[in-house]
């Protein structure tokens, strides 16, 4: 980290010790620097079904679970943000594509913190062909070494 550089990222895992705390916070580190972010706080918590449930439903107003939340707290001369992952979720999603829940975490916290950065995808099938889908997926492969796209 340069003199210049002030990235303050926090990884809270809950309930769910066995994911690898330490890859997520590189994945989100590695996204703002990509992003040329200088100065930034980032939380990343990873929560149960219930949990992003509530979350989407207060926020968001959907009744429903989903993989990832994420909300800008404030403006300032450096990015300020919370990242919510569904852990549940992203396992759903794994199985689904055939990748490891770890990859699918990587891919929801880099998603997270783009949106953190205001990046911002159409709904539906037209969001895997979207700019912010590639840039997401090229972090992925850069810090898994693999991509859904590979």
């Amino acid at each position: 980290m340069s003199a210049a550089e002030a990235l303050d990222v926090i990884v809270n895992v809950g309930a769910f010790a066995e994911v690898d705390a330490d890859e997520l916070e590189r994945a989100v580190r590695h996204t703002l620097r990509a992003q040329s972010v200088g100065e930034a706080e980032v939380s990343v918590t990873l929560l149960d079904d219930a949990g992003i449930r509530d979350l989407n439903r207060t926020y968001l107003a959907k009744d429903r679970p989903t993989d990832v939340i994420a909300f800008v707290l404030g403006a300032g001369p450096g990015i300020l943000g919370d990242v919510y992952l569904g852990v549940e979720q992203a396992r759903r999603q794994a199985l689904e594509a055939d990748v490891s829940l770890a990859e699918e975490l990587v891919r929801l916290a880099v998603h997270g913190t783009l949106h953190v950065l205001g990046h911002e995808h159409p709904a539906g099938a037209e969001r895997e062909t979207s700019p912010m889908f590639a840039l997401q997926e090229s972090l992925v492969l850069e810090i898994r070494g693999r991509s859904r796209n590979a």
